[in-house]
């Protein structure tokens, strides 16, 4: 289901970010059912080693969506999502990427509707979001998290 986890703690691409990042990790899941909670898992178990208690739950939750985002919308069948955390001096990025064509928007759903409200969340708790194009097939959807506010 899953690869094991890559820590760096090594600079990435500092225009990305305008700073390098202090640490990073990242982990491919397979598209399966139990996908979005063992990346949630993954996210959580990241920043308690990194000591980041501060906007956890916002960060879990937009890494849920993001994953259920990526597993219905961009992963093929048999296909896999990468999550990728990078810690920065006074942000946090988080990643999730697919093989998928499409380009994530918001949407209005109607009330009674049970889905269509992933990235009005993201919107909602992350200080930034957004998608990039990756080489190949496939993008990058990302959001950050300024470290020093409190919500």
């Amino acid at each position: 289901m899953l690869r094991r986890p890559s820590d760096e703690h090594k600079p990435t691409d500092p225009g990305r970010m305008g700073s390098s990042a202090v640490a990073c990790r990242a982990m491919c899941f397979a598209s399966l059912d139990r996908t979005a909670r063992a990346a949630r898992g993954f996210v959580v178990e990241t920043l308690a080693r990194w000591d980041r208690a501060e906007r956890a739950d916002d960060i879990r939750l937009c890494a849920s969506e993001l994953v259920t985002n990526a597993l219905v919308h961009g992963a093929s069948d048999g296909g896999h999502v990468l999550v990728h955390v990078e810690l920065h001096d006074t942000t946090l990025r988080l990643e999730v990427h697919d093989a998928g064509d499409g380009t994530p928007a918001e949407r209005s759903p109607e009330d009674t509707a049970d889905d269509g409200r992933g990235l009005l969340l993201v919107s909602a708790l992350a200080d930034q979001w957004g998608v990039e194009a990756r080489q190949g097939s496939g993008k990058c959807v990302w959001a950050t998290f300024d470290r020093t506010r409190i919500t």
